[in-house]
């Protein structure tokens, strides 16, 4: 069986720069990797996959989840950023949940990104003990997503003050030698700290080594609410040489641009969660700001206990949150808008190749370049919703939504075919979520 498949007759958003869009293309992959992307290619014994009619683009990278969230789902729709941290932390919902539980979670959550086109996750997580943090793994490895595993503190309030000096440098090396050995498998760690506006600066100085020690990215919540502005949290760091490309910051929304310069010239990414920011009373999303400086802006779903998984919408959101902030104040100034900042090539390039960056995986995804890992999704060109597709960076930006997701590849495999997911026992998912689900309410 030849383990070549040749994708025919696309439209090929390779987000590749050099590459660009080929109309009515093909692409090869070998195994788990993109061997070519041509106009035509002919005479490979390869599976033939029928392209004609779809966007062919890479998958989706979704730089900041908080994925066992998917078992609770909904349940904050009308909560506040304050009534969702006392809801989840401090004793609360976040810790009632078993090992049992999180597995489930993680593979309802990884399962509903991949549905919705999203190859590649962060997932940061809440651990409550080691049975959890096994079970958190496996639920994902599981899902068969390529992930960014972000190991993370308890959700208790010893940990989340700003006198904390807990730290989790010697836990994140016993689980980084326990369960990530290898750097070339789909799911590979990362680590989630609190960072300096939720725990002590001695601490986040030892996470920030610690994960820089264990070649890490390192990710942390910043920058927002009514202290955000105030803290100058990203001026702190670079004070201490503490930027780099590897640090990844949540949010930003009141960081100033002088620290987003600082941003461009150090090193350090912004994942953006333009719904949940606007809703909870995050700030204002730093998008425009974060790209007009240079910054590597990525994008991420962050709660689905308020919105839904999928990036599609946070495309829209981060899109026209931009969109409208600039439209108002040359209103106000008297002046009618000419041209909309941000183009809807840009905001795919946040939830692709930029995302890659943050998470540090640009060598491996982000763009249909031969020689990456084949993770891609198609597009169904001929839903009522997308025919015709006149400009297909302003389809997938601007009109798209999961069930348009035709088919979703991960590293060369299906995971989802002909708008069906694949090796998913539905009926089994259902029942233990709504079991894990109904335990963690019935244990408040």
């Amino acid at each position: 069986m030849t383990d070549k498949v040749l994708f025919k007759g696309g439209t090929i958003l390779t987000l590749d720069h050099k590459l660009g869009v080929l109309n009515g293309a093909d692409l090869l992959v070998e195994g788990s990797k993109i061997a070519a992307v041509e106009q035509t290619i002919e005479g490979v014994d390869a599976e033939i996959v029928d392209a004609a009619g779809m966007i062919v683009m890479p998958g989706l990278v979704d730089t900041h989840r908080h994925t066992w969230q998917s078992i609770i789902r909904g349940i904050g729709s009308d909560w506040s950023l304050q009534t969702y941290l006392q809801s989840i932390y401090f004793g609360n919902l976040g810790s009632k949940r078993r090992p049992e539980d999180d597995y489930i979670a993680q593979w309802l959550g990884a399962v509903e990104a991949l549905d919705a086109g999203v190859t590649t996750l962060l997932d940061w997580t809440m651990i409550n003990s080691d049975e959890h943090t096994e079970q958190l793994i496996a639920g994902l490895r599981a899902s068969g997503i390529r992930a960014r595993f972000a190991y993370g503190s308890p959700g208790e309030e010893s940990y989340w003050n700003r006198e904390s000096r807990l730290d989790l440098a010697a836990k994140a090396e016993e689980v980084k030698n326990a369960y990530f050995a290898s750097d070339g498998e789909l799911v590979t760690m990362a680590l989630a700290i609190r960072g300096p506006e939720f725990s002590s600066w001695e601490a986040t100085v030892a996470e920030i080594e610690a994960a820089r020690r264990l070649g890490l990215v390192c990710s942390m919540h910043l920058g927002f609410g009514n202290w955000g502005a105030q803290d100058r949290s990203v001026t702190k760091l670079h004070k201490a040489g503490l930027l780099g490309p590897d640090l990844n910051i949540v949010h930003g929304n009141a960081i100033a641009n002088e620290e987003l310069e600082l941003l461009r010239d150090f090193g350090g990414s912004l994942s953006i969660t333009p719904e949940i920011e606007m809703m909870m009373g995050h700030g204002y999303p730093v998008t425009g700001a974060a790209i007009e400086h240079g910054v590597t802006a990525a994008l991420g779903v962050d709660v689905v206990t308020s919105t839904g998984g999928d990036l599609f919408a946070q495309m829209k959101f981060a899109l026209q949150a931009e969109r409208a902030k600039e439209n108002q104040r040359l209103l106000d100034e008297g002046i009618m808008p000419e041209q909309v900042p941000l183009s809807t090539k840009q905001m795919l390039e946040a939830a692709t190749i930029e995302g890659a960056k943050a998470l540090m995986l640009e060598d491996k995804i982000g763009t249909l370049t031969p020689g990456k890992e084949a993770d891609l999704i198609m597009l169904r060109c001929d839903d009522v919703n997308l025919l015709p597709v006149t400009d297909p960076f302003g389809a997938v930006a601007q009109a798209a939504h999961p069930g348009n997701v035709d088919s979703v590849f991960v590293a060369g495999k299906a995971k989802k075919r002909n708008g069906q997911l694949v090796g998913i026992d539905k009926d089994r998912l259902k029942k233990q979520a709504v079991e894990a689900r109904d335990f963690m309410l019935s244990s408040r």
